[in-house]
């Protein structure tokens, strides 16, 4: 049962709450600044605009995305041939079985493209090359340039923001071939950022400025640098990477998965609104405190105590006998339909089998009436022994 406390305290939690859902739906969401770089993600550093712009950069080729494991991608696919393999993340790191996968796809004359600060010492050592990250806050623009001057821009595209420097410090130089670097650096060759590796019949192009491909550099007017270090890739086929990403969402329980998609989280909403809103309502109709309606008085009982009690003050005790022996045969004719008008010995049984008393218990109290009937004076003491064998007597 609500009481009126209750209610309130109710009341008020549901307002609070509404207060809270109202809030977070009207307030500007703030800018999200982690890493994701997956297609779908249009937060800065999402990946959203490089995919919607990935056909005008690829004319000629077919785009596919992979949202499987690369391992199992390649191993239980049909790749084409003449094909790229496009990774794009913060960092990656790519196993041995991964590696060993990714090798042999290199190998049979296709390309991978990886843009991250790192790729994992087992691919590194692999291909016989160093690179570093500074994770500092950087204190001055990097500015990115390619070696082959057909790739020039008219100005130099500026990063800083959300940035860490990373480069390649060490290269096989009879593999591998510098495309670019950074134009501010003292040295050239410790602030490369952009190489090819020929391994087999295909090619490595190593990137080592992810940002470069995100929503927010791209938007910023960088979009021909990107373009450039895309314009390497001559492939018939585009297998674009969805599983390496910081922003791949990767759901562990199934609360997790409702909050995700936005019609569920709605639908969840509504629902505790709902059940909040029945509760309320429900209680306040169907719990009611219920009035405390007082019985009425026995005023039989008074009465009948008040008249006895004269009787008992005035010593009027032969009244008072004759009045508990007619109220007790009368008792007994209506219980166990008896004729009471005589008190012979086939009456005392059949009243003792009737009423389960023993027959002397019985014999007792029926003499005993039977004796104050006849008397004409009676004694408190008559009235005390007749009352006392008729609580006794088991009716």
């Amino acid at each position: 049962m609500l009481d009126k406390r209750s209610k309130r305290v109710l009341w008020i939690f549901g307002i609070a709450l509404l207060g809270i859902v109202i809030t977070e739906l009207v307030r500007p969401k703030p800018i999200d600044w982690r890493a994701s770089y997956t297609s779908a993600d249009k937060i800065p550093f999402g990946g959203f605009v490089l995919f919607e712009e990935a056909p005008s950069l690829f004319k000629n080729a077919e785009i596919e995305k992979i949202v499987k494991d690369p391992y199992e991608f390649l191993t239980d696919s049909t790749y084409a041939q003449n094909s790229a393999y496009i990774f794009i993340n913060d960092e990656i790191f790519f196993d041995e079985r991964q590696t060993d996968e990714i090798l042999k796809y290199v190998e049979n004359g296709n390309t991978v493209f990886i843009a991250s600060r790192s790729i994992g010492y087992i691919l590194r050592d692999s291909l016989g090359i160093e690179s570093t990250a500074n994770y500092n806050i950087l204190e001055e623009e990097i500015r990115p340039q390619f070696f082959s001057p057909s790739l020039k821009q008219d100005s130099l595209p500026a990063f800083k923001k959300g940035v860490f420097k990373a480069s390649f410090n060490e290269i096989d130089t009879l593999k591998t071939t510098a495309l670019g670097y950074y134009k501010n650096s003292e040295s050239v060759l410790g602030d490369l950022n952009y190489v090819k590796i020929n391994f087999g019949k295909g090619q490595f192009l190593l990137h080592n400025l992810p940002e470069a491909f995100s929503n927010y550099y791209l938007l910023e007017g960088n979009e021909q640098y990107a373009a450039n270090v895309f314009s390497y890739i001559d492939a018939d086929k585009i297998y674009w990477d969805e599983y390496l990403k910081s922003g791949r969402k990767v759901v562990t329980s199934p609360m997790r998965f409702v909050l995700d998609q936005a019609p569920l989280t709605w639908a969840y909403y509504v629902l505790i609104g709902g059940l909040l809103i029945f509760v309320l309502f429900k209680g306040k109709r169907e719990q009611r405190i219920v009035e405390v309606i007082e019985p009425l008085e026995n005023t039989s009982v008074e009465f009948t105590k008040t008249i006895g009690d004269l009787y008992f003050q005035h010593k009027d005790y032969s009244n008072i006998i004759a009045k508990k022996i007619t109220y007790f045969l009368e008792t007994l004719r209506s219980k166990y339909y008896v004729n009471t008008n005589e008190i012979t010995e086939d009456f005392i049984k059949k009243l003792a089998l009737k009423s389960g008393n023993t027959l002397e218990k019985t014999q007792k109290l029926m003499h005993l009436i039977k004796h104050l009937k006849e008397k004409s004076v009676h004694s408190e003491a008559d009235l005390l022994e007749l009352n006392k064998q008729i609580e006794a007597f088991r009716l």
